[in-house]
């Protein structure tokens, strides 16, 4: 029997590699900045052509490599970070396997040109599919130039799952997010077909915070300082009001590279229990600091899983800190006492003179004492004044305490005795009525919940809940009629949006331009809202743009139903009876009768329950 065991060629195994650690052009450019951070650049630029599709060009004013580096540098397992297996364990640097540029050069076009400071002349180099097919020199600036085209050219299954540019360009941005807040110290700068997204220029944490975010983001930020021998934190976190049921930003960093940790998530997310409502994410931007032995970085191909050392330790930490931060934070609303061109509100006085005898007051009165100014106790005594004729009183209450009395003696006399009950094994039972009998009653508790009778009992139903599903079946039902009709804004609104924002919301547009939103761009990332869907005036459009925005995962792009469900229930929430508001008797007939029809009248869209019956037998028990 013939071996069976071969090894590989280098360009079967540099595909394998790309593919762990190239995944989307996203994927090249977080492994190419990297590099232009460890090589001390402080000015960055990335141009970009397609969303990266056609081109990727990294541009930094670092160190440069030399002649021999450059070509070395395409070669697997080639690094300058590190030497031996124990530099692993104190690493200083982003990157440390070697195999980015490897597997970015297995599966596109290369072309790099690079310069030391030291050197008069550069280096030029062409790389296709891993074989070097150009290496020359060249004059060129100091730092290094890598251009990335075409890539997956040579692996189609692998093009072929990438997603709209529109897609491709929010995962882009969430990954220079992520590169540009915790780097504030060097210059960024994002080109799209030659449309500038971002120019960051040197600054603070915060600052970068807000250059990024949107300017209103500085407002909504508490510091937290951190400081002891196990771990150094600091950074911002958003305040609880500003909290998010959805995409809420949330970044930690450990010696300067981004990490997902859901323990310590959970650390902060326990500060701010009791502070947010259930189902809401609050704002952080988090720096921790620790020994570079005391944590592993090399359990995941994207570095982003970091393994620590002292979790525990660590979690209640950070745990106190956010939560002493917000307790020092905390914004009481403070008493103005500028009475400047304040209204004059006159005093009451006692003796104020009353024309009106039939609405004067006694000021003497004491409900809560008797005639002899003793406290209220025995009979109860009903003082009136005498500046106000009560002629009817004693009446009305004779009235009142005559038919309590004769509904007393007619329940004594219709409740059957114990023995009886015992004797006939007889149990009590409420009346039921049937559905015809009952008429269309509603009754409104605490502008929160609608009641009405049932046929086997009592039916509960919760307003804004019962008016997002009718809502959201109308919307969805002339979505795909695709009948639906525009309300032009006097006014136009216009929207500010961050990069990503704007990104988003250009993926998006067409689908909200079917659902009757017309969206004009205004240059840079503002937009403007000229009109909304017929039928919701008097929301807030930008507030309903910005909740659309978050409503969608742009991680991926759903399919194009999934869109459109989700566009639907914003809009349906967004214009939906709010919980609080009062309703007419017609108000709540129309309310239920439109809901009763729909096929699925009793959960919202997203699951949660809308109509709740309390059996009479549950009733009947607490009586």
């Amino acid at each position: 029997m013939s071996d069976v065991i071969k090894l590989l060629p280098d360009s079967v195994a540099n595909q394998i590699a790309a593919g762990e650690v190239i995944q989307r052009p996203a994927s090249v450019i977080k492994e190419l900045v990297e590099n232009a951070i460890d090589a001390q650049a402080t000015h960055i630029q990335i141009i970009l052509k397609d969303a990266g599709r056609t081109l990727i060009q990294i541009i930094d004013d670092g160190v440069g490599m030399s002649e021999t580096d450059a070509r070395l540098a395409f070669e697997r397992h080639s690094t300058s970070k590190i030497r031996c297996a124990d530099d692993l364990f104190t690493l200083h640097t982003m990157g440390f396997r070697g195999e980015a540029l490897a597997s970015i050069a297995a599966i596109s076009q290369v072309e790099l040109r690079t310069r030391r400071h030291d050197a008069q002349l550069g280096t030029r180099l062409l790389i296709n599919a891993s074989q070097c097919e150009l290496q020359e020199p060249d004059m060129c600036p100091v730092g290094s130039n890598f251009m990335v085209k075409n890539i997956f050219f040579n692996v189609p299954a692998r093009r072929k799952f990438l997603k709209s540019n529109q897609v491709e360009l929010s995962n882009i941005v969430k990954e220079f997010e992520k590169l540009a807040l915790v780097n504030n110290e060097v210059e960024f700068t994002l080109i799209h077909n030659d449309n500038v997204m971002y120019k960051l220029m040197q600054g603070t944490f915060r600052q970068r915070i807000a250059a990024l975010m949107g300017n209103n983001m500085d407002q909504q930020l508490l510091p937290v300082t951190i400081d002891t021998s196990m771990v150094k934190v600091q950074g911002y976190i958003g305040k609880p009001e500003n909290a998010r049921k959805r995409n809420a930003l949330q970044f930690m960093f450990v010696n300067g590279r981004y990490m997902r940790h859901p323990y310590f998530h959970k650390a902060v997310m326990s500060a701010y229990e009791q502070l947010i409502p259930e189902g809401e994410q609050p704002n952080y931007f988090l720096r921790f600091t620790v020994e570079p032995e005391s944590i592993d970085v090399n359990i995941h191909p994207t570095k982003t899983e970091i393994k620590f050392e002292d979790e525990m330790p660590i979690w209640q930490i950070l745990a106190a800190g956010v939560k002493e931060t917000l307790g020092r934070f905390s914004e009481v609303p403070a008493i103005d006492f500028n009475t400047k061109d304040a209204p004059e509100i006159p005093a009451y006085s006692s003796h104020v003179e009353v024309h009106n005898p039939e609405i004067a007051v006694d000021t003497s009165y004491n409900p809560f004492k008797n005639q002899d100014n003793k406290p209220s106790g025995g009979q109860p005594r009903h003082h009136v004044s005498d500046n106000r004729p009560m002629s009817n009183w004693d009446e009305l209450f004779a009235n009142f305490e005559r038919k309590k009395r004769e509904g007393l003696e007619q329940q004594g006399a219709d409740a059957p005795t114990d023995e009886t009950s015992v004797s006939q094994g007889e149990t009590f039972q409420q009346p039921v009525l049937p559905m015809g009998d009952v008429q269309s009653v509603y009754l409104q508790l605490k502008g929160h919940y609608i009641l009405s009778p049932a046929k086997s009992g009592l039916m509960v139903i919760d307003q804004h809940r019962a008016h997002v599903r009718i809502l959201f079946d109308r919307y969805i039902g002339r979505l795909h009629a695709g009948n639906l009709s525009s309300q032009a804004i006097l006014f136009p609104e216009v929207l500010h949006l961050s990069a990503a924002q704007s990104v988003a919301l250009q993926e998006l547009l067409p689908e909200m331009e079917q659902m009757g939103f017309q969206l004009a761009s205004l240059g840079g990332n503002d937009w403007a809202i000229n009109a909304i869907p017929a039928g919701i005036e008097g929301v807030d459009p930008v507030a309903m743009v910005q909740q659309i925005l978050e409503s969608v995962d742009h991680g991926g792009m759903p399919v194009k139903r999934r869109i459109m469900e989700h566009l639907s229930l914003t809009v349906a929430r967004s214009a939906a009876i709010p919980v609080g508001r009062t309703l007419q008797q017609e108000e709540m007939e129309v309310l239920v009768a439109d809901l009763l029809r729909l096929p699925e009248p009793n959960y919202t869209p997203d699951g949660k329950t809308i109509i709740t019956v309390i059996p009479m037998e549950q009733i009947s028990k607490l009586f």
